[in-house]
Parts: C-alpha cells; sequence; structure tokens
C-alpha cells in the first residue's frame, strides 16, 4: 500500500507522518516500510477514535464497531480496504491477532478511566497501548533470538512511560492523571495539585521516581536485545533512543512539564536515524573499539 493510499483511508495520517513513528521507519526496506505503514495507519485510526469527539458513548460505538470491523478484516471481509490489506500483513509475517485485540482494548481503557490506582494497573495500559505494538512490528522487522520479544515489550512500556510524563499538562487539561495515585500520596503531592499543574518540590521528588522507573524499561529493553537483532530493529532503536532522549530533556529541565511543551527537533530526530543506520553498517564488533551506541 502506498503512503498516499494511506492518507486517503486515515484521517490525519498525513499531518502525522512526521511524527517520531515516522522518523523511525524512514530506513525500512520497502515491503517492511509498507506493512509497516499499513499498522500505524490503523493504530493512528484506533487512536483518533477515541481521542475525537466528547461523546464517551458514541467513541465507545465507534470502537467497538471498528474492532468489529478488524475482525472481518482477518477473514479478507472488511469494508474498509485497510482492514483487509492488514490481514494480508498480518498472514505475511505470521503476527499474532491477539495483539491488535489487546491493542484495541487498551484504547477502550482511555474511554473507561481517568486515574490509575497502582503502577501495575498502568503497566496493563502501556503494555496494550505500546508493547503490543513493539510486539507487532517486531514479526515485520523479523528476529533471530526469542529474548529480542522481550526488548520489544520493554521498550513499549517505557516509551508509553516517557510518553505520559511529557503529556502531563494536556492529559490534566482532557481530566486524566496517569501517574499511579498510590505515587502522589506517597511523595504528598495531591491530584489537585496536579490538575493545576503546580510545580513545586514535592512534584519534583514524584517526577524522579517516574522517570526512573522509565529509564529501568529503557535498560530491561536494551538488555534483552541480541547482538545479531539489532541491525533488524535499527527502526525501534530510532524511536528507542528519541524517547529516551526526550526523558533526559525532562530531566534537565529540573521536570517541569507544566511549561513549554518538550520535544525534539526535527534534525535531532533524522541525525538520530542516520547515526544507527551508519552503525548498523559496521562490522559486528566495531563498537566494542569505538564507541557508536546511543543510550537505548
Amino acid at each position: 500500500m502506498s503512503t498516499q493510499a494511506i492518507h486517503t483511508l486515515t484521517p490525519g495520517f498525513a499531518q502525522n507522518r512526521l511524527s517520531n513513528f515516522y522518523f523511525s521507519f524512514l530506513l525500512l526496506p520497502g515491503p517492511k516500510r509498507e506493512a509497516i505503514e499499513t499498522i500505524y495507519a490503523f493504530c493512528r485510526h484506533s487512536d483518533d477514535i477515541v481521542d475525537e469527539g466528547h461523546n464517551v458513548a458514541e467513541k465507545r460505538k465507534r470502537l467497538l464497531q471498528w474492532k468489529e470491523e478488524m475482525v472481518k478484516g482477518f477473514a479478507g471481509k472488511s469494508r474498509y480496504s485497510m482492514l483487509n490489506r492488514l490481514a494480508e500483513i498480518i498472514r505475511i509475517f505470521n503476527i499474532p491477532e491477539v495483539h491488535f485485540h489487546e491493542l484495541l482494548n487498551g484504547m477502550k481503557m482511555d474511554l473507561v478511566k481517568n486515574r490509575y490506582e497502582t503502577f501495575e494497573e498502568l503497566e496493563q495500559y502501556c503494555y496494550r497501548v505500546a508493547s503490543t505494538v513493539g510486539l507487532i512490528c517486531a514479526e515485520v522487522f523479523g528476529y533471530n533470538k526469542e529474548q529480542t520479544k522481550q526488548y520489544a515489550k520493554n521498550l513499549g512500556i517505557a516509551l508509553q512511560l516517557t510518553n505520559i510524563l511529557r503529556d502531563i499538562k494536556a492529559d490534566a487539561r482532557a481530566g486524566r492523571i496517569y501517574l499511579p495515585l498510590e505515587d502522589l500520596r506517597r511523595f504528598g503531592y495531591s491530584e489537585a495539585e496536579l490538575l493545576r499543574g503546580e510545580y513545586n518540590d514535592r512534584f519534583v521528588a514524584l517526577m524522579k521516581h517516574q522517570c526512573d522507573r522509565a529509564r529501568s524499561y529503557f535498560r530491561q529493553a536494551k538488555k534483552h536485545l541480541a547482538e545479531e537483532d539489532k541491525p533488524l530493529f535499527t527502526a525501534a532503536r530510532v524511536m528507542g533512543n528519541i524517547y529516551y532522549l526526550l526523558l533526559r530533556r525532562i530531566e534537565r529541565v529540573g521536570y517541569n512539564v507544566f511549561g513549554k511543551r518538550i520535544r525534539l527537533s526535527k534534525p535531532v530526530k533524522l541525525m538520530i536515524a542516520l547515526l544507527l543506520r551508519l552503525r548498523a553498517r559496521f562490522p559486528r564488533n566495531f563498537h566494542r573499539y569505538i564507541r557508536t551506541e546511543l543510550p537505548a
């Protein structure tokens, strides 16, 4: 499927293609890139159902209809050509269908929950909306070691946690708090303070704890990526390093995410993509002698 075709099938795709996903997948070989673009279009449209509009009942209805169409698409019988094409990709790359069901279950959580009591609850949400995407993409990239799937799982959680930390202000405006309430209580920082955007020492302590947790998932991800699979996962590693640098930037501004939105420039993202592409062309043990590794 061409990029232009996806633009037509999925509202908002053109505006979002310069996102971090776009920079990550720029350098994939043609067939894999087209597969990932279709998967991304599916994810983007599913996300738009949840994010657009204010009538929650209507959004839940639309999400259920989309899930029903997805199931029809698995049999090649959807009225949407994108979903039928998605089914072809699932067959070609042997992607477990359960990952797509879990992804939509994660989207549904945003329509029924706006608070998370424990980190275990939040971790489940992160797995559903992010790790599932990583596991889907892993089948497209290909891998030699089974442990690499743990890389995809942990990286997904790391990315989503970082995204949550960056978007605290925007989510608060929408009445959502993703930070575990047990952590707010632990650091003596209230929901009301977060919704008002109050930046103080207690918020800094809370955020340091959250950033440390996100970094631990980046470490776990990197530990599970086999050396022989690194060239296959260059696109995922681009994504990982973009988000790792976002996490570092949050830390460098003293965790003040209530001010200007934390972001990386397009040239920085492109530099990360090119550096990892170049590294993938080096001999396998080259990095042992000349440091070319990025943090994630």
